[in-house]
């Protein structure tokens, strides 16, 4: 755990353009140690407290995605949401799609891009709806067609 913190605390500092002595200077502050060797879980825990109020964290997270540059990748997401919400997914999100792409795809196309937003082939944009649409067809899934252009 306190190496875990430290490396926290490390990354924190990095992010805030914080050198050594600045790093060691806001340890001294906040528990009265200078060196994060010394220091116990609840103090280390107290400096990565201090370094999150300072604002770090915030500027690296993401809300979510942007919408996929092309009207047919869109057509993807929300394909793959569908099955997501009819519970035929093991992984619903971005990463699961990803997954099954390359798990689905890799022999055939020999190299798949590592984001199903990087596609820019139009006949593999294709395969990959052909293969979302007829896996919602074995599992019963009515595709709202007109809901679904309307996004």
């Amino acid at each position: 755990m306190n190496d875990a913190l430290r490396r926290q605390i490390f990354a924190a500092c990095r992010e805030l353009g914080l050198d050594s002595d600045a790093r060691r200077d806001l340890q001294k502050s906040v528990t009265g140690k200078s060196s994060l060797t010394e220091m116990s879980a609840p103090e280390l825990q107290l400096v990565v407290n201090r370094l999150k109020e300072a604002g770090t964290g915030k500027q690296t997270r993401r809300k979510g995605y942007k919408p996929a540059p092309r009207p047919d990748l869109r057509l993807v997401h929300v394909l793959w949401s569908k099955l997501g919400q009819a519970g035929q997914l093991n992984d619903p999100t971005r990463a699961g799609l990803n997954a099954f792409i390359r798990k689905r795809f890799s022999e055939t196309w020999g190299a798949v891009p590592a984001d199903v937003d990087q596609l820019r082939d139009a006949e593999q944009i294709d395969a990959v709806l052909q293969a979302l649409m007829s896996w919602g067809r074995r599992a019963n899934i009515d595709f709202d067609w007109q809901r679904i252009g309307k996004r």
